[in-house]
């Protein structure tokens, strides 16, 4: 008895230490996230004005009825849309090449991992002011392109024509996390058994074959969480459209829902709608994280 006694102590004292350890990451968590997203929820039913004096109306629905009834809304939907696919193809297929051909190195793997993964230390504002430079007219993009196709002088309006500017934050995005998501990838590589592929090589199987056939399909879990991972972030870009707007790009091709939801709270006042569309947002990528969440796990059950 006294033996458990002493057990049930030590536990009750190891659980206070733990919460104890817990606790500011909760209080952090609870003040500037979670306490936000339920008050973005809450203003999402009501007429508020930023600025105003007057108290907030309650309209219920009429928000959600007017954002979802809005041209500019969905036109902000499209952009939206158009910037993800635009990165999550190259970036998801360049990253896993990297990776495959990082795994596969005998020397310099270190460096390469450094090298690829450099640009994502940066901030995004720094990333897209060091991308403002190169896409200038008389930059180093024209003149790398102008150098290839040996036409020399010609502006390629990177930050004026309309989907020419769509490019521009696309590249801009694939530089900077190409690194992050190779580095994922291999450590997703490395954590598949030797055993499996120096099997699949004494049976003659070729490294073609070993990567579709072994790698791809053990790679699963990884692959999934790149991909919700990749989406998310490609639906939180805010930095790299604000700053070339700034700029004197077009905003309608680049008009995502971050910079739709800022410029309707920040320019037109409207506290209201602006939340409407953050809970909109929020929905999205709660309903991928879940995505995410319940396929990792089949796989694992799979595995």
């Amino acid at each position: 008895m006294k033996r458990r006694e002493i057990v049930g102590a030590l536990e009750r004292n190891r659980s206070k230490w733990g919460w104890a350890f817990v606790a500011p990451g909760l209080v952090f968590f609870s003040v500037f996230s979670f306490y936000p997203m339920l008050n973005a929820i809450w203003t999402s039913f009501f007429n508020k004005r930023l600025l105003s004096l007057k108290k907030p109306v309650f309209i219920g629905l009429q928000n959600y009825q007017k954002v979802l009834g809005s041209e500019d809304f969905w036109n902000s939907a499209r952009a939206t849309a158009t910037f993800t696919v635009g990165v999550f193809v190259p970036l998801f297929i360049m990253s896993l090449l990297f990776a495959a051909l990082i795994t596969n190195m005998k020397r310099g793997k270190r460096f390469a991992q450094a090298a690829l993964y450099s640009p994502a230390v940066l901030s995004s504002v720094v990333a897209a002011l060091i991308w403002l430079l190169m896409l200038d007219p008389r930059g180093l993009a024209n003149q790398f392109v102008n150098w290839i196709s040996m036409t020399p002088g010609i502006d390629h309006q990177w930050l004026s024509s309309a989907t020419m500017v769509q490019v521009s934050t696309m590249i801009v995005y694939v530089w900077k996390y190409l690194g992050y998501f190779t580095i994922l990838f291999v450590t997703g590589i490395g954590k598949i058994p030797d055993s499996v592929n120096e099997a699949a090589l004494m049976d003659g199987a070729g490294p073609i074959r070993r990567f579709f056939s072994i790698t791809l399909p053990l790679l699963r879990p990884t692959t999934v969480l790149v991909s919700v991972m990749i989406l998310i972030q490609c639906m939180k870009t805010f930095s790299t459209q604000y700053l070339f707007t700034q700029s004197g790009a077009p905003l309608a091709p680049i008009n995502v829902i971050t910079l739709n939801i800022y410029n309707t709270a920040m320019r037109d006042l409207n506290i209201g709608r602006a939340s409407v569309m953050s809970t909109l947002l929020f929905l999205l990528m709660l309903g991928l994280t879940w995505i995410q969440l319940r396929t990792s796990r089949n796989s694992e059950a799979d595995l």
